[in-house]
């Protein structure tokens, strides 16, 4: 497969071919020094918002086809700073400052500890007395907190406790005191009471005051906020007033913080607001606070118990703390499953790199313009449509199964198979061509090939294969039909891996050759292994001719039929050399000028007058001339899709885009032309409508709330004729 660097200010995007799945991070690393001249050691790559790491492969990240993996460029070490570090248009990223590690939070209680704190004590310095509650602010933080000072070492200046709030119409400003919060340098040492609430306001919020400014006439406004706590905007108390302590009470202030379980008592043992496990209000600071359920803990009620507060940036309790073992960090694989540990694959010692693989790669998108139980062709998809890998046609509807050789269903028929040469003895005529079933093999161990081991039965695929013979099922000894012509068609799809015993299958890529229709089938002991197995007989009956025959030929090059690569492969693929093709056929490919799926460019084959190459016009039935002149609202519509009738099957795609549902991103359903003159599906428009939208959903034009749906049914009877069995999947 093949994968897309981009660095990270989407500048450069490159394009990484033939990677395995299996590679490991370090190869890829290579990839990249060779792409964009940057080191191993200076890139880090991500990809889906985790970062890749050394060790793992890109099937551990879960990589996919043409997947896009960022590239950071880390500033080269080995280079002076004043240097250039990388030829590329890549930006290094700028020097991140420093992370600082944070102290986990210490959760004092809501109150003072001790039975001391209800008296004041003189230490006999100061302006401040032992257990004097008092406004502290945290220069850090620029807020302020209550605080109680536990002890006094020299004299400060500072702010009493506010206790007088100040009314509409006075001033106040916060200044920073010398008494600051949870500081080294503090000559006053502080209990702290930390705010519990998440408040938006930039007022007084419970036991948090704000830096604020309240001048006259402000009616409670500040820089765009709104103070909700007009009436808790204390005035800033002078050094020397008359101190407070928790003996007085509750003060002037509603919202001082108090705990509704304890009713803020120090002596009493709370697991609200102290510590969850014992109570005890004691020892504030070796008391953790969870990050997750914000409970306390002392550090020596934990089981196991701590010898100090842990210097983490995030502490969670016991019981909220997620086990690390079953956490996927950045750069780590994926926990097995309980499932995809009892898979073989889980315990296989084989080195077989099946990365390289398309098998695995999920679609990009999804036919819809016919439904997955489909009979006969695809609409827009003629004989000799090949593409490089079985995705793609996948993609297209012809073959829905990625891996699988018969898609169908064991209580309606088969609807199409692949000619891949998995049996030497099979025989295959053009024309003609014998078919061995599915089953008999030993799969087990996650293998894609396993040798026969069995006889096949005729069930599932094998059946549904068998029920599109003219002829009643057997299942004993086979059938041959009455009219082979009268069976269900069948698509036929030959793979390049069928050279080696067909020269009828391509030389690259997956063709589509055609409507095959099932004569006969029968059992039979194959001569390769000795076990049973069910053959068919296929014929084929097509209208349009064998893409090997000269009239094939003829016709593909009309209609600029080459190999199809999926969007976003790598152009220069087209010109190398592949495998069965010579140098000639690789250079003369790569001059073919090409559309976005692959294909030449029709427009540019048709403008060269010297070419007598033109791509063969796609032809209306008489029926369909007559129902588009009849469908006069869809005029203009219809003059703009026919111009491109000189485009061969592009027509169809062209008619698919003007006719698609703005709602649904679909071909439209019972089509309702509106009087703006747009095409909606009648069930988009409903659904619309029952949403109280009478509008347009392409022009947003009001079509009034008693709007008469009508399909327009010259439309309907167009779009079933062009894409004929789209209507089944809607």
């Amino acid at each position: 497969m093949w994968i897309q660097v981009r660095t990270i200010d989407g500048s450069q995007t490159r394009t990484i071919e033939d990677v395995s799945r299996k590679a490991t991070i370090e190869e890829l690393r290579e990839r990249v020094w060779a792409l964009f001249d940057v080191r191993p050691e200076c890139q880090r790559l991500f990809y889906r918002g985790k970062q890749l790491e050394n060790g793992y492969t890109l099937f551990d990240y879960d990589v996919g086809l043409n997947d896009i993996i960022q590239l950071l460029v880390r500033p080269d070490p080995d280079l002076p700073s004043t240097s250039k570090q990388i030829d590329v248009q890549a930006k290094p990223c700028s020097n991140s400052p420093p992370k600082v590690k944070k102290t986990p939070r210490v959760g004092p209680s809501s109150q003072p500890s001790t039975s001391t704190c209800d008296f004041l004590i003189d230490p006999g310095i100061g302006l401040y007395k032992v257990n004097e509650l008092v406004d502290a602010r945290d220069v850090g933080l620029g807020a302020w907190f209550e605080a109680r000072i536990r002890s006094v070492t020299r004299a400060s200046d500072g702010h009493s406790r506010g206790k007088t709030p100040l009314k509409n119409g006075s001033s106040c400003k916060r200044t920073n005191g010398n008494v600051n919060h949870n500081s080294k340098e503090n000559t006053n040492k502080l209990d702290t009471v930390p705010s519990t609430s998440n408040s938006d306001s930039v007022a007084a919020d419970e036991d948090v005051i704000y830096h604020i400014e309240y001048d006259e006439g402000s009616e409670g406004k500040l820089n765009d906020c709104q103070i909700r706590f007009v009436n808790e905007i204390f005035k800033i108390e002078k050094p020397g007033a008359h101190p407070l302590s928790l003996a007085d009470g509750k003060f002037l202030r509603k919202n001082d913080p108090e705990c509704d379980i304890c009713g803020g008592d120090p002596n009493k043992k709370c697991r609200s607001c102290s510590c969850h496990i014992c109570g005890g209000k004691q020892e504030p600071n070796m008391q953790l606070l969870c990050d997750e359920c914000n409970m306390a803990y002392h550090i020596y009620c934990l089981n196991p118990p701590l010898d100090k507060v842990p210097e983490e940036e995030y502490w969670y309790c016991p019981s909220c703390k997620t086990d690390s073992s079953e956490v996927v960090k950045a750069g780590e694989r994926l926990k097995m499953s309980k499932k995809k540990a009892k898979m073989p694959s889980a315990s296989t010692e084989s080195r077989r790199d099946w990365g390289r693989g398309m098998a695995c790669v999920g679609r990009t998108r999804e036919c819809t313009i016919v439904p997955s139980n489909h009979y006969g062709p695809i609409p827009g998809i003629p004989v000799g449509s090949t593409w490089r890998f079985r995705v793609q046609v996948s993609e297209a509807g012809v073959h829905r199964p990625h891996v699988g050789g018969i898609h169908g269903r064991s209580n309606d028929g088969a609807y199409s198979l692949v000619l891949a040469g998995g049996f030497a003895d099979e025989v295959d005529r053009g024309d003609e061509f014998t078919y061995t079933g599915s089953g008999g093999k030993n799969l087990a161990g996650n293998k894609r090939i396993g040798a026969p081991s069995a006889d096949q039965t005729l069930t599932n695929m094998n059946r549904a294969l068998a029920l599109n013979c003219d002829a009643p099922l057997d299942d004993k000894i086979g059938a041959e039909s009455r009219n082979w012509r009268a069976g269900k068609p069948v698509r036929v799809i030959r793979s390049f891996k069928g050279r080696k015993i067909s020269k009828y299958a391509p030389e690259e890529g997956n063709r589509y050759d055609g409507i095959y229709k099932v004569v006969k089938y029968w059992p039979e002991i194959s001569s390769s292994h000795g076990f049973l197995v069910w053959r068919y007989l296929l014929r084929r009956d097509d209208v349009e001719p064998a893409p090997w025959t000269s009239e094939g030929i003829e016709r593909s090059r009309r209609l600029c039929l080459r190999l199809q690569y999926p969007v976003g492969y790598p152009s220069d693929k087209e010109g190398k050399k592949t495998k069965g093709q010579s140098k000639k056929q690789a250079s003369g490919a790569s001059k073919r000028p090409t559309t976005d799926d692959g294909c030449p460019s029709a427009s540019k084959v048709l403008k060269t007058p010297d070419s007598a190459e033109a791509v063969e016009a796609f032809q209306l039935t008489p029926q369909q001339q007559h129902l588009i002149r009849e469908d006069h609202q869809n005029q203009k519509l219809w003059d703009e899709v026919l111009a491109s009738l000189v485009e061969g099957p592009n027509f169809l795609k062209k008619l698919e885009q003007s006719f698609m549902c703005v709602c649904c991103q679909e071909l439209v359903y019972q089509p309702v032309t509106t009087d703006c003159l747009h095409n909606v599906c009648k069930d988009c428009l409903q659904r619309s409508f029952k949403a109280q939208v009478f509008s347009c959903p392409a022009c947003r034009h009001d079509l009034g709330q008693n709007y008469l749906m009508i399909p327009n049914e010259i439309l309907q009877t167009l779009l079933d004729l062009f894409f004929p069995g789209y209507s089944k999947g809607r």
